[in-house]
């Protein structure tokens, strides 16, 4: 597992992110406090304090898969 921190302040931006994650058979939980949501799920998100940097867990074992995974998400890492 690896987790990073994220950004996703606009409602375009959390359409995107999501698009981008659809493109992965790999399991994302969002964080944000002690809720934690399928990173995958739109509504998921919007349930969340988006003025906030987002834990995102993205459950992939270290390798290729994993540095595919990154580099797509790249846009949105903060941390």
């Amino acid at each position: 597992m690896k987790t990073v921190q994220i950004s996703l302040n606009s409602i375009d931006k959390v359409k995107a992110f999501v698009n981008d994650l659809a493109k992965f058979d790999v399991d994302f939980d969002l964080v944000s406090g002690r809720y934690v949501v399928d990173a995958k799920s739109i509504m998921g998100i919007f349930s969340l304090d988006l003025s906030k940097p987002i834990d995102l867990n993205i459950q992939c074992d270290p390798g290729e898969k994993l540095d595919k995974v990154l580099a797509t998400l790249a846009p949105y890492i903060i941390a």
